[in-house]
């Protein structure tokens, strides 16, 4: 019979957390902390940040008050969080830089050119908790990968996997900012890490990159004009004034991630299903906008793009049309789509046709 956990020696929660590193190894994550859960500046900076409305549409940002940053209101009895990251830096994409030039192509945001991280982050932690019961006995261990109000970034530095830099992402002396996070809540008294210093320094190279001025100071994003947002989260129409601001980027943004000089750093990703599906790091603007429903639905299952649906899909790329080079081809790609059934897609392609037709 496992002894309670109240009887879990200091000396055998050293060794679990020996074990649960080499296990995190082995499973392919490239680092695990454990945090204390107290998260008081992070709390207030959230509520400000909700407050200015700088959440846009996130409405799942403030809906469950203050179990975001406290732990063990979402989970009753959490003492520490163990926290994991994962690299998926897709080595052999085209390169980013090259994707973002050709304004005929569709640029799609490097951690979405493979499989959904969902489950691959999650099965792993399972093995993880699932390793906490059998050296500790029955616990509490709760599976967190974008699935509950969790602050990620503040427990995984104070978990200290890294610092969270000028442009809000978090980032490792020794592996940049290209990696997934995902967390365990669990009530074993693991010896927590000290969290990670900052080493973003005078740099301020994020701020300017960003191409919708969304990072409106250090530290500090709205999101309302953030690419991501638009392009992922945001349901209806894209503000006409940040659309031609988006240029070819149809799904999120990495521009303050290719800035970022501790990127040098950023190491590929070992798992196979962050490797390139689809042709998507080279894929053009006309091809996708062709696209049928049950061609997204095919090409694009087990995907994180699939989650915005066909719709969102359909107007992100005829914004990327409107700023492509003006061209016959892209011009009928649009006009075979001004009848589209949906509203929200014909509003976009109008959009796009006009510049196209430099009417503006």
């Amino acid at each position: 019979m496992p002894p309670p956990k109240s009887a879990v020696s200091t000396t055998d929660l050293a060794a679990l957390r020996r074990e649960l590193d080499a296990e995190a190894r082995r499973i392919g994550f490239a680092a695990l902390g454990v945090a204390r859960i107290e998260l008081p500046e992070d709390e207030r900076r959230l509520e400000a940040w909700l407050a200015a409305g700088r959440h846009g549409e996130m409405g799942y940002m403030a809906r469950h008050g203050r179990k975001r940053s406290r732990p063990a209101e979402l989970v009753p009895g959490t003492l520490r969080v163990i926290a994991v990251r994962m690299d998926y830096w897709p080595a052999r994409a085209r390169p980013a830089a090259a994707a973002l030039a050709d304004r005929e192509a569709a640029y799609i945001s490097r951690y979405a050119l493979g499989r959904d991280y969902h489950k691959v982050l999650r099965a792993g932690l399972r093995r993880l908790a699932a390793l906490l019961a059998v050296r500790a006995g029955p616990v509490g261990a709760r599976v967190f990968v974008d699935s509950a109000p969790v602050l990620e970034k503040a427990l995984a530095r104070d978990a200290g996997l890294g610092w969270i830099g000028k442009h809000t992402n978090l980032i490792a002396r020794d592996a940049g900012s290209y990696f997934f996070l995902g967390e365990i809540y669990t009530d074993l008294p693991l010896p927590p890490d000290e969290p990670a210093s900052a080493h973003c320094g005078s740099c301020s190279a994020c701020l300017p990159a960003c191409p919708t001025g969304a990072i409106v100071a250090p530290w500090e994003l709205d999101a309302r004009r953030c690419i991501s947002y638009l392009t992922i989260e945001l349901k209806g129409p894209i503000p006409e004034a940040l659309r031609p601001l988006i240029g070819n980027r149809v799904y999120g943004c990495d521009d303050c991630q290719l800035v970022c000089p501790w990127n040098r750093y950023a190491r590929a990703a070992s798992h196979p299903d962050f490797a390139v599906r689809e042709g998507l790091d080279a894929a053009r603007l006309v091809e996708l906008f062709a696209w049928r429903p049950e061609d997204f639905e095919r090409r694009l299952a087990g995907s994180a793009i699939h989650r915005i649906g066909y719709e969102r899909w359909l107007r992100n790329i005829a914004v990327g049309l409107g700023n492509a080079p003006p061209s016959e081809q892209a011009r009928a790609a649009l006009e075979g789509r001004r009848e589209d059934p949906s509203a929200l897609v014909r509003e976009h392609v109008r959009w796009a046709l006009a510049r196209q037709r430099g009417a503006t």
